[in-house]
């Protein structure tokens, strides 16, 4: 069984490469266009790792992970990589702040992204 992604980001440009990325190195990939369908996918599909976007309408990232990290029902929680062009070091405390396991600052290497992913996910680096 592969692992479960859920992409979250308002830009589908960056949904779609992320998305074809993610399926190429054999995850099963689902998209969220922002944090309010975030949440509501995360609740029903229960991915095992979420790729989280910070700007977004509805909900932002940081509301979105916080949320996640109060569903006392969502057992196992989902990993959260917040992938933002948020690069500051306010925000990226911020993000860890809130419950995130990684922060990933845009523009991004797409093998370093994947093999984060797989770290969270205890696989060897695809």
């Amino acid at each position: 069984m592969s692992h479960k992604i859920l992409v979250v980001d308002d830009e589908e440009a960056i949904s779609l490469a992320l998305e074809f990325l993610l399926q190429r190195a054999g995850y099963e990939v689902a998209v969220a266009r922002d944090g309010v369908e975030a949440l509501e996918r995360i609740a029903a599909w229960r991915p095992d790792l979420v790729l989280l976007d910070i700007m977004m309408p509805g909900k932002d990232g940081f509301e979105v992970c916080q949320s996640v990290r109060e569903m006392n029902d969502l057992t196992p929680q989902p990993k959260i990589v917040m992938l933002t062009a948020k690069g500051r070091d306010v925000e990226r405390t911020k993000g860890l702040a809130v419950g995130a396991d990684d922060y990933v600052v845009k523009p991004f290497s797409t093998d370093e992204l994947l093999q984060r992913i797989a770290r969270h996910l205890g696989q060897e680096a695809a």
